[in-house]
């Protein structure tokens, strides 16, 4: 009897062992909603109602974090679709998840034992990668949407960003997330902007939800971490949330930064984004008589 007993004792023990080394590794499925009409009134743009009706009211794009013990990938997983149809075909939607960002035509890898990111992209033809870490921004909610653009005739030299100030809220609020309990903290960024040649002080504030239950740290906004597994961040108009778990085996090839890929730095990457700029610029028709190539950017 005590050999049947000691046998179902042995069995119990290398079942919850093999459903513990299952449960570290798995993928996370997240959903991001922008909706760039509010993202907009958030820093303080009021759009002409011409110029409003013809944004779509909100995007979706989908997400998917793969994990192991020890290494991450976080990339998108299908094309942006809007509220106004305009699915694959190029729209707005689309457009602006591409220009980098957390997520967009972007691949994020995670390295857990030496706290490493690589930021992995495809530009003229060409896999880079930018080592990068999880931080919190110093500008802000509000500076990772920028307008770009201007007068290309101005070769006046920019006055420096006054950096917004930052107030970082930990709070008592708690709420589940596909099954984890997270906590919340809230980032408020406060700067001032000139609207209608008045000076205003706008404050913007994230939230962000976050769980120690994973074991790892990991933001879908490698700009937007505090601690933890960020499983949402909560902005006015926009948000990433985490809408599911799955428990399986990942391979590392998955997880793991492609061998192909070649280093450059974030100075690097600003000056050849700079120099396409330009070019891009003196193609169009009548060259610099035109204004600036006007682009979104998200998450940056």
């Amino acid at each position: 009897m005590k050999k049947i007993i000691f046998a179902l004792l042995g069995v119990l023990s290398i079942a919850s062992v093999a459903n513990a080394q299952k449960k570290t590794s798995g993928a996370i499925q997240f959903e991001t909603t922008i909706d760039p009409a509010a993202m907009m009134a958030a820093s303080g743009v009021k759009l002409p109602e011409q110029a409003a009706a013809r944004m779509p009211s909100t995007s979706k794009t989908n997400f998917e974090l793969l994990f192991n013990a020890t290494n991450a990938s976080y990339m998108p997983v299908e094309e942006t679709e809007d509220s106004n149809g305009g699915g694959g075909g190029g729209g707005m939607g689309r457009m602006m998840m591409r220009f980098g960002g957390a997520g967009g035509n972007r691949e994020y890898y995670y390295s857990f034992a030496d706290q490493k990111l690589n930021e992995v992209f495809d530009l003229n033809d060409t896999t880079y990668y930018i080592p990068s870490k999880l931080t919190l921004s110093t500008s802000g909610p509000i500076g990772s949407f920028r307008m770009g653009g201007g007068n290309p005739a101005d070769t006046a030299k920019p006055k420096p960003v006054v950096p917004p100030k930052i107030e970082i809220v930990k709070t008592d609020a708690t709420k589940k997330i596909i099954g984890f309990d997270c906590k919340e903290v809230i980032v408020k960024s406060t700067r001032t902007v000139k609207i209608l040649d008045a000076d205003r002080d706008v404050t913007e504030e994230t939230h962000i939800w976050y769980t120690n239950d994973l074991g790892f740290n990991f933001s879908p906004n490698p700009k937007m971490w505090t601690e933890g597994t960020v499983l949402a961040i909560e902005g006015r108009g926009n948000s990433t949330i985490a809408k599911s778990i799955e428990y399986r085996g990942v391979s590392s090839k998955d997880v793991t930064a492609p061998k192909k890929a070649k280093l450059i730095t974030e100075e690097e990457y600003k000056v050849k984004m700079e120099n396409f700029s330009k070019r891009f610029r003196n193609n169009r028709p009548g060259g610099g008589n035109f204004g600036g190539a006007r682009t979104v950017v998200i998450g940056q």
